[in-house]
């Protein structure tokens, strides 16, 4: 095992920021569907509005980070080890199996985490960006009167938010289970942290492997 530097300071803020804001945002839509009182229902408008803003601003720059770093590569799919790495998840976890992919800086997600963080990025995220834009905009101030962007019902829209709202909460779910499942309980979660994690060693033919893999 070999202590290196996995994840980056704007790595690990963003991903902090990103979850509490994804934490105010349900706790607020929840409670503007009726189902919590915090702000109150007027307070609890703003506060998702201003949260929504805010993670549309740390998406920009972290699209910029991701492209500029070459970090995006991490989230190419690959169907290399898919069927075992699930196959992982749904028994061999419970027997203490070993894990059929491994680590590294070069490849920091396996297979399954790839393509369910790059459906997240290009589908989810986005449709909830687009929906809550629109139902936040239907109607809005221009020139001292409302116009309207004609759509005859924002219920379509509210409908597809909230399905979206639902599957990321779900996703949050399940992430905050696969944080456990380190080498010891809490050490992927240190590691996002501290941005240290402890990895096996590669020998010289899986460095290149996967240098080849990523430049693909």
């Amino acid at each position: 095992m070999k202590k290196v530097y996995v994840y980056k300071g704007f790595e690990r803020f963003w991903h902090w920021m990103q979850a509490a804001l994804i934490f105010l945002l349900a706790a607020t839509g929840f409670e503007i569907h009726g189902s919590l009182r915090l702000f109150g229902f007027e307070q609890a408008v703003v506060v998702h509005n201003l949260a929504a803003i805010s993670l549309i601003v740390l998406i920009i720059f972290t699209v910029f980070w991701h492209f500029t770093t070459g970090e995006w590569r991490q989230y190419m799919p690959t169907f290399k080890n898919l069927k075992a790495q699930a196959e992982y998840y749904i028994l061999g976890i419970f027997k203490n199996a070993p894990h059929p992919t491994r680590k590294t800086l070069l490849s920091k997600l396996n297979p399954l985490q790839r393509l369910v963080y790059l459906g997240l990025k290009v589908i989810f995220i986005p449709v909830m960006v687009v929906s809550g834009l629109l139902y936040m905009f239907y109607r809005y101030p221009q020139a001292g009167k409302i116009e309207s962007l004609r759509i005859e019902s924002v219920e379509p829209i509210a409908l597809v938010h909230t399905f979206g709202a639902f599957i990321l909460i779900a996703f949050v779910i399940v992430h905050l289970y696969l944080i456990t499942t380190g080498h010891t309980l809490t050490s992927n979660l240190k590691a996002m942290l501290t941005g240290w994690e402890e990895l096996e060693e590669e020998d010289e033919k899986e460095k290149n492997q996967n240098l080849n893999d990523n430049e693909k």
